[in-house]
């Protein structure tokens, strides 16, 4: 199930940036704070706690190291929530374009009609014209 959590966590361009960092590739925090100089590491092992809470990283511990990497399934409630929400959002958004064109549908209609014996006399007098030599040299 989604909760909040992903999106606060996920909320932090910061937080974005070292969840890129570890998706194919576990890493040590010392590793993952040398990639933000501006950062203090404290500030890092802040972030790192968020995204272990939101279940976005999974921490493992290596003698006194620890490793974090991605979970992909910590995006899943994301990712389900997302789809029905585009789903309900492009349903609502088809109902209203087909709603539309049935309003349209009417003068649509006669403009299509008035056009067809146009279409057919302009397409017969392109089919009985000779063709010109081309000018090009």
């Amino acid at each position: 199930m989604f909760d909040g959590a992903v999106l606060t966590a996920l909320a932090d361009p910061r937080r974005r940036a070292i969840l890129r960092l570890v998706r194919d590739l576990e890493r040590p925090s010392g590793e993952i704070a040398a990639h933000f100089p501006d950062v203090t590491g404290p500030a890092i092992s802040q972030h790192l706690r968020v995204l272990r809470e939101a279940g976005l990283v999974a921490e493992r511990r290596a003698g006194t190291r620890r490793l974090y990497r991605a979970r992909p399934e910590g995006l899943r409630g994301l990712r389900e929530w997302l789809r029905d929400y585009w789903d309900d959002a492009l349903e609502d958004l088809k109902q209203a374009a087909e709603a539309e064109t049935r309003q349209q549908a009417p003068a649509l209609g006669a403009q299509a009609r008035a056009a067809i014996p146009q279409a057919r006399a302009g397409a017969a007098r392109a089919t009985s014209r000779p063709r010109r030599p081309s000018s090009r040299s």
